[in-house]
């Protein structure tokens, strides 16, 4: 095999891996910033509701078609929602049964409350597979794996 060969086997294999890098980035995740927003089946007003959505409630950004994002939320159902009634503000909701809410990120710190399924709070710091939470009458953490994103 010549060097050019190898060489242009090489760069393919970078542009392959650096394609692949791109295509894995981060997530885009936006809250709808009033209560009883809607999450309709196509991008525009005129298109059928599919759900009323309550402030806070956190979504995955799939595309942007003009002012409307196609989003999913954390049982994998999808829709469309005006841009504008949505923020970065980063809110988690609790995708299990129950879980619980403790005063410091640890299973080892005291426990000061539960959390179930659908309830959603206002997501903190994060530490290791600890997200600090935020709900009216409770702050505390929540395991990572009990809430979505």
């Amino acid at each position: 095999m010549s060097l050019k060969t190898v060489t242009a086997s090489l760069v393919r294999g970078w542009l392959v891996v650096l394609f692949l890098c791109s295509v894995t980035a981060a997530a885009e995740y936006v809250s709808v910033n009033k209560d009883g927003v809607n999450l309709r089946s196509g991008p525009n007003t005129s298109s059928d509701i599919l759900f009323e959505l309550p402030m806070g409630y956190p979504l995955e950004v799939l595309t942007k078609e003009g002012q409307w994002l196609k989003v999913r939320d954390y049982e994998g159902d999808k829709g469309y929602i005006l841009e504008s009634l949505t923020a970065k503000t980063p809110y988690t909701i609790v995708k299990i049964k129950q879980c619980k809410i403790y005063a410091g990120p640890g299973s080892k710190e005291k426990v000061i409350g539960t959390g179930v399924r659908d309830v959603i709070f206002a997501e903190g710091e994060r530490k290791g597979d600890w997200v600090k939470v935020t709900h009216p009458d409770l702050s505390g953490w929540i395991h990572k794996n009990s809430v979505w994103p």
